[in-house]
């Protein structure tokens, strides 16, 4: 599943590549072709990412919500690249296409709609209005694992299964401590340790947690396997230490028994 990161580099991505121009909308695929008609011709006015969730505004009132889900993809292509019947959406304008295969969610909704999927979700660690006091409260006030919590959206928004390895181990947690047992300093630090490699991922439009002085090459050089600590490794990255491995959130994450006492 694509985390906050990608979101919002496609959010950017979309401004960049069709805002101000009339968009021609279609639905290869059939499934969304009520939703495209209404938004073919207008004009795309804004794109923006909260969390995992995408919301395009278009001239007209309408408001395009996405959400890939497990396996969804929106990509750029090629404007001449033939449809095919997997594309549920297909935005094309200024010379570019973008195509949207296999969404948890793809329709339009009212502002009141998207208001309430915003409620819903804790503070985004890439928008700069973000209040981490809320997803702290949340944490403190809980008995769960702060390695499930910090997939659930509703405590912080965007984060997925690779970033809260990767994030509990910069900052030293084990993954299966109570919320409430945090401190304040801890809660801080998970924060901002969040804000600052997700700012890197949607720089670079993908997860690298690893620092560059220990792989003696710069984050947009590495290579895959030199990006993360212990996301999916048998062995620490630091530390070489085995990798040990549980399931928390009803998803599987890797921890350092060393490093993450």
């Amino acid at each position: 599943m694509p985390e906050g990161h990608i979101i919002h580099r496609l959010a950017r991505e979309l401004r960049s590549t069709l805002g101000t121009r009339p968009v021609e909308a279609s639905s290869p695929q059939g499934r969304f072709a009520s939703g495209a008609s209404l938004i073919d011709g207008e004009r795309l006015l804004d794109a923006e990412a909260w969390g995992k969730y995408l919301f395009a505004e278009f001239s007209g009132a309408q408001t395009l919500h996405i959400h890939l889900g497990l396996i969804g993809k929106l990509r750029r292509r090629p404007p001449d690249l033939p449809a095919g019947d997997t594309i549920r959406l297909r935005l094309s304008g200024g010379g570019v296409c973008w195509d949207l295969i296999g969404p948890a969610r793809c329709d339009l909704i009212s502002p009141t709609d998207r208001d309430e999927i915003i409620a819903g979700l804790g503070p985004d660690p890439l928008r700069r209005a973000a209040r981490p006091e809320q997803m702290r409260e949340r944490i403190r006030h809980s008995a769960a694992p702060i390695g499930a919590l910090l997939l659930d959206q509703r405590v912080v928004a965007g984060i997925g299964n690779v970033y809260r390895a990767e994030i509990l181990f910069t900052c030293g947690i084990d993954p299966h401590r109570p919320g409430r047992s945090l401190s304040e300093d801890e809660l801080t630090l998970i924060w901002e340790e969040t804000v600052r490699l997700m700012r890197i991922g949607r720089r670079l439009g993908r997860i690298v947690t690893t620092d560059p002085a220990e792989i003696g090459r710069p984050s947009g050089r590495m290579r895959d396997d030199e990006r993360l600590y212990v996301y999916h490794r048998e062995h620490c990255r630091r530390c070489g230490s085995r990798i040990e491995t549980t399931s928390l959130g009803g998803r599987r994450i890797e921890h350092c028994p060393n490093h993450q006492r």
